[in-house]
């Protein structure tokens, strides 16, 4: 898997290494309203457009999974509670074995 893994990512640096080399004309990128101008190379005009729309759609997923992580969180210190609540439980009778929360006692 790891080879797939790399294979895939070697194949996707000699496609983006071919397109800059492919695209080294300058262009100039304006900001309309304001008096603001860039010349740079059209490869890095387009990767760069690819980059931020990248890290936006990813801080827009993150933001989506926020509920899912609060309930995670929210569940986990509940499992955490209800185990040391039955670790306890299991202390105060009377020959009963007390295993540490986290771990099932096998009882045959």
């Amino acid at each position: 898997m790891k080879f797939l893994f790399w294979l895939l990512v070697a194949l996707a640096a000699i496609v983006l290494a071919l397109f800059a080399a492919s695209n080294r004309e300058t262009v100039t990128l304006a900001l309309w309203p304001l008096d603001l101008a860039l010349q740079l190379p059209l490869y890095v005009a387009i990767v760069g457009a690819f980059l931020i729309g990248f890290l936006f759609g990813g801080l827009a997923a993150w933001n989506a999974g926020r509920h899912r992580r609060r309930e995670a969180r929210r569940r986990r210190r509940r499992i955490t509670a209800l185990e040391h609540e039955l670790a306890a439980t299991q202390a105060q009778l009377p020959g009963t074995a007390v295993s540490p929360p986290g771990v099932v006692a096998v009882r045959g």
